[in-house]
This record gives C-alpha cells, sequence and structure tokens, in this order.
C-alpha cells in the first residue's frame, strides 16, 4: 500500500469503480483534452516527500550530467534539411538525469510506479486501451530522477515515450518554471513549420506550469514541444519520471539513450526502432 507516500483520501487510485475515482478521473480527462496536460496538487504528502527528497539526495551523485548542444529530437545533424529546419537547429543543453537502475523495488519513487493501481489509474486518466498502454521497457529510463542545478535547465524538445508522468520532489531557490505547447504534432504529422516558429520565439501558444513539491502530472510528451527553464540558486530541482508507451516492449533510442545517460546497453540496440508511429526519436 502507498499510504506512506500517497494522499489516497484525496486521489483514490486504490479504488477504481468508486464515485470518488470516477469524478478524478472525469477531472483528468477534462484537462487532458484541453491540452495535453492535468496535474494532482499533492498527490504525495508531506511525509511521502521526505522520503522521497532523501532518496533523491542519496542518488543524486550518480546522475549523468552532461553537457551538450541538441536538437528537439536528440537526433544528429541532417544535411538533407536545409538552414533552419528544426532538425537543424542545436541549442546548449546541461541536464542530468539518475538512471533507472539505481531506484530499487522497495524506494519510495519505484514503489509509486510499480505499485498494482497505479499504471491502471494513469492509463484510466489518459482514457487508452489496456492493448495500448504498457510500462516504458527500459532499464535505464522506466523510472529515474531529473536533477536541474544552478543554471541548468532543458532545452524544447519532444519526449520518445508517448505518456510521461512527473512527480515534483523539490524545486530550486527559483526559476525551473514548465514550459509546453501542447498537440505540436500528431503520431503521422511532425508539423516542423509550427515547431520551427516556437523555436523562433512565437509564444502565442505556449503555456506555463509551476509545479509544487508533492504535485503529479501527467503529461502527453510525445507530441508536445516542451522545456524548463534554468534554475537559480543552490537548491536542485528534483524530478521524478515515470514513463508509459503505447507499444509493449518499446525502449529508448540509442543515440538519445547516450546523451541522456552516458551508456547504452544491449538493450537498447535489440530494441531500437520498436515504435508504433514513425516519428523522429
Amino acid at each position: 500500500m502507498l499510504q506512506d507516500l500517497v494522499d489516497l483520501g484525496r486521489y483514490p487510485i486504490d479504488r477504481p469503480g468508486s464515485r470518488a475515482y470516477d469524478q478524478m478521473i472525469a477531472d483528468l480527462r477534462r484537462e487532458l483534452d484541453q491540452d495535453g496536460c492535468a496535474v494532482l496538487p499533492g498527490f504525495v504528502h508531506e511525509e511521502g516527500l521526505q522520503q522521497l527528497v532523501r532518496e533523491a539526495d542519496d542518488v543524486a551523485p550518480r546522475a549523468h550530467r552532461s553537457f551538450n548542444r541538441t536538437n528537439a529530437y536528440f537526433t544528429k545533424d541532417d544535411p538533407r534539411f536545409g538552414i533552419g529546419h528544426p532538425i537543424r537547429r542545436f541549442y546548449d543543453r546541461s541536464n542530468a538525469f539518475v538512471p533507472a537502475d539505481n531506484f530499487p523495488a522497495s524506494g519510495p519513487l519505484r514503489r509509486i510506479y510499480e505499485y498494482e493501481w497505479f499504471m491502471p489509474f494513469v492509463r484510466d486518466a489518459l482514457n487508452e486501451p489496456e492493448d495500448r498502454f504498457f510500462r516504458y521497457d527500459d532499464p535505464l529510463a522506466d523510472v529515474i530522477i531529473n536533477v536541474v542545478e544552478e543554471g541548468q535547465g532543458f532545452p524544447w524538445h519532444f519526449d520518445t515515450n508517448n505518456f510521461t508522468v512527473t512527480l515534483a520532489i523539490q524545486n530550486g531557490d527559483s526559476g525551473g518554471t514548465f514550459e509546453y505547447v501542447p498537440n505540436l504534432r500528431t503520431s503521422d504529422d511532425e508539423n516542423f513549420k509550427a515547431v520551427a516558429s516556437i523555436l523562433d520565439g512565437n509564444r502565442a501558444r505556449v503555456r506555463e506550469l509551476e509545479l509544487q513539491p508533492g504535485d503529479l502530472q501527467v503529461f502527453k510528451g510525445r507530441y508536445a514541444l516542451h522545456r524548463v527553464a534554468p534554475v537559480a540558486g543552490t537548491r536542485s530541482r528534483y524530478v521524478g519520471i515515470f514513463s508509459f508507451v503505447e507499444a509493449e516492449g518499446m525502449c529508448g533510442g540509442v543515440e538519445r539513450t547516450r546523451q541522456l545517460y552516458g551508456r547504452v546497453l544491449p538493450h537498447h540496440h535489440e530494441r531500437e526502432g520498436l515504435r508504433k508511429d514513425q516519428l523522429l526519436d
């Protein structure tokens, strides 16, 4: 059970079919339909947060810290496209991710991810059928913590996994605003023209979100361009990330995995290209 971590009274994810559960799902679906993002404030209570912060502090030194230039798709440059094309626009990225193999089954972060009612709850919120909803089959990326230190952020990008669920664990002293453009591309249309417009500075469709520690966010990150503004101050920003996909066995791409985690496993080579759409990574 998750009573020591999650406010199950406010968010009865363990009581599917109850009136409170059905109302919660209806509210989340409405938010997701509107802009591809829904937030559950205070999903983890204060005592649970203390456990998560301790775990994050313990594993933060094991984060892979990388400083490079990347495009929104985590792919290499492609000279077949003209100068100014989104694929050919590269931005400084300085960030750190603690890979999934640092989180044991007994730890608070993985306990939430693998709790028997958590995945069905997320699937219900997204209104996805069982045969199109699976845990991310990536031994380095199914459950991770993003560590953002002073001056760091994350440039505009799309997620390789279809559905990302994030848990705010600790905010920096300032900064770290989450910005996103919902439903910018579809499974069969990259919509490069609109992506280029956002990269050019058009903020007409950009939305901002200030998550607080304990908030759970359900986000359709494969279709929404998004970024994290730089963090300021001495306190690191910790965000737990739980990933779900629509293709069973789907795993992170080799190039993206190498960039984010500093290493690639045989599993990534074996599963390269296993997905249901033809979008860039």
